[in-house]
This record gives structure tokens, C-alpha cells and sequence, in this order.
């Protein structure tokens, strides 16, 4: 009988940022569907999210994709469900309402490329600073581009799984690179985002280099940009009204304080210390959006008017370690509060 490999993933208890953890399950004569993974369980003890004396949490699985790197192989992400079989606290995809998947998502998801023995990112000496930014964003060249061969073998093992990346480029400082995933539906969204992590993590094993999710890995007084997870969002509205009225009151939508401190809290954790007011993002005590502003809370992308005013959001607050599960079901929230004008 032919047997497959099942890496069971799921994140953990970590607070205030969770991480990711995985188990093989060896099945028979699998047949590759999502329909056909079984629930599983796990120490949650372990993991901060049970105690001792009763420690066993459920994974139930709800994406499922090839595992490119391993033989007879599949990636199956999975909800933690507490053993009663209700979500644990500690899961956001289940908080997520898009039932009819009406919200679209494309993440855009920086990340830092650092060397084990240094600990610094791929490309800084030693000793002092490398030149400043300037030179290495969307870079190629030995001088500038530092860690291309993993994420070329990253965005190879991506593909080859089926996720739907649309593109990758290296970013403003050495050794930071960025991929963007999109789906239609905020969970797939989600899933896909959190398994293409797990792939850098794991590619990341080979060559002594760790994934530095952090938002502002150099410090708060490095002239340096921060790591985002810019969120580009989309619903039936925001894609058909043809209406700048529309676009004014989502974004208006977002304004009040307490939304406002709704989305910077599952926007990732230090986000104070990359929402200042500098290197492309607005101060995270103040709200704003414009046309193409990458200063602004909210951009509205310019191809979104050009297409007369059918097209997306992108809310540039969310930081690289944030979840996309909870920034997705914040921001899908926020949109259905908004009191929307009628369009002709």
C-alpha cells in the first residue's frame, strides 16, 4: 500500500505573537483531498494552549496542498479546536465572516533574512552598518541583492504547492525580501499566507538563515523601513460601484478610535515602533486615507480610480508578523459597519 505524508500545521499559544508548529501523519492509500484528512490532536500543554491535566487540543484540517520538498507529501493547515470541539481561543480563522467569500485578499508580506552566526540580516558586515538604504530595493547584483537563492527556491516550492503567489521582489534594506499572495476568500487568504511561512521556515533550515518576522527588527532608531503585511482588500462594493462616495464612507468606516484601536490590536505586536509617522507609514495614534498616499493609513491605489472607482483598498498598518486570519476578520467587520450611499 502507497503512504503519504501529512504535515499537519497549525500556530500556537505564543503570545503576544503566535508561532508555527507541525506534525507528520503517515496515512495509506490517501487520496490527496482535504475531505479525506482525519482530526487530529495534540499536546496543547506544550504549546501554551491547554493545561497539563487536561492537555489534548484538536486539529481540524481545512487546507490541504501538495508538499513539494517531501516524497508522497502534503501540507494540510489546520483550526485548533478545543476538545469539546469548539474554536480554541486562540483561533482566529474561526472569527472570520465570509461565509459567501465575498472578501478578496492579497497580502503583502515582508520578512528579513538572517544569518544565524551574525544574527543580523543577510548582507550587513560584521561590524557597523552597511550604506544606507537607497540601493537595494527591487535590487540585483552581489553589491545589493543578499539571500536570492532562497527565496528563488522559495517562490519555486510556493508555486510547485499550488499557492497563489503574484510576485516577490527584494526590499528597502539588505536582506529583506517580500512576497504577496492573494486569494478570493479571506480564510484561503489566510491559509495560504501561513502555509507559504511555514515553506520559508522550513527552506530557511537548509542554509542556517532564520525568517525574522518582527516589524522593526533594527531597532526604532535604525534609519530603516519596518516589515509590513500590507492588506489589500475587496468586496462586492468596492470592486462594482463605480462610486468615490462608496470608497469615502468604507474608509470613513475606519476612523473612529475605537475601530481604529480594534485593527492596530491584531495589526502585530511593536507596531508602535514602526507606525511613527516616518519610512512610509502613518503614526499609529492617527488615521488617515488617500489617493496613492503610502504615508496614509489606507491607500486607495490609483488604479482603483483610473478603472472609475471599481477596484480595492490597501491598508498599510498591518505588520509582518501580524495574523492574517484576525487582520482579515477585522477589517471585513469594519467594511459591513459602513453605511454605504445608494449608487445609481
Amino acid at each position: 500500500m502507497a503512504k503519504s505524508k501529512l504535515e499537519y500545521i497549525w500556530l500556537d499559544g505564543y503570545k503576544p505573537t503566535q508561532s508555527l508548529r507541525s506534525k507528520t501523519k503517515i496515512e495509506e492509500d490517501f487520496s490527496g483531498n482535504l475531505e479525506d484528512c482525519s482530526m487530529w490532536s495534540f499536546d496543547g500543554s506544550s504549546t501554551e494552549q491547554a493545561a497539563g491535566g487536561s492537555s489534548d487540543c484538536l486539529l481540524k484540517p481545512v487546507y490541504i496542498c501538495p508538499d513539494p520538498q517531501r516524497k508522497n507529501a502534503f501540507l494540510v493547515m489546520c483550526e485548533v479546536l478545543n476538545a469539546d470541539g469548539t474554536p480554541h481561543e486562540t483561533n482566529g480563522r474561526a472569527t472570520i465572516e465570509d461565509d459567501d467569500n465575498d472578501f478578496w485578499f492579497g497580502f503583502e508580506q515582508e520578512y528579513f533574512l538572517y544569518d544565524t552566526a551574525t544574527n543580523k540580516p543577510l548582507g550587513f558586515p560584521e561590524e557597523g552598518d552597511p550604506a544606507p538604504q537607497g540601493p537595494y530595493y527591487c535590487s540585483v547584483g552581489a553589491n545589493n541583492a543578499f539571500g536570492r537563492n532562497i527565496i528563488e527556491e522559495h517562490l519555486d516550492v510556493c508555486l510547485d504547492a499550488g499557492l497563489n503567489v503574484e510576485g516577490i521582489n527584494a526590499e528597502v534594506a539588505p536582506g529583506q525580501w517580500e512576497f504577496q499572495i492573494f486569494a478570493k476568500g479571506a480564510r484561503e487568504a489566510g491559509d495560504q499566507i501561513w502555509v507559504a511561512r511555514y515553506l520559508l521556515e522550513r527552506i530557511g533550515e537548509s542554509y542556517d538563515v532564520a525568517i525574522n518576522w518582527h516589524c522593526k527588527p533594527l531597532g526604532v532608531d535604525a534609519d530603516w523601513n519596518g516589515s509590513g503585511m500590507h492588506a489589500n482588500f475587496s468586496n462586492t462594493a468596492l470592486r462594482t460601484s463605480g462610486s468615490k462616495e462608496v470608497y469615502d464612507a468604507i474608509c470613513q468606516s475606519f476612523a473612529p478610535a475605537d475601530v481604529v484601536k480594534a485593527h492596530i490590536d491584531v495589526y502585530g505586536a511593536d507596531n508602535h515602533l514602526r507606525l511613527t509617522g516616518k519610512h512610509e507609514t502613518q503614526s499609529i495614534d492617527q488615521f488617515s486615507y488617500g489617493i496613492s498616499d503610502r504615508g496614509a493609513s489606507i491607500r486607495i491605489p490609483i488604479a482603483t480610480v483610473q478603472r472609475g472607482w471599481k477596484g480595492w483598498l490597501e491598508d498599510r498598518r498591518p505588520n509582518s508578523a501580524a495574523d492574517p486570519y484576525k487582520v482579515a476578520a477585522v477589517i471585513i467587520k469594519t467594511v459591513k459597519s459602513a453605511a454605504l450611499p445608494e449608487v445609481a
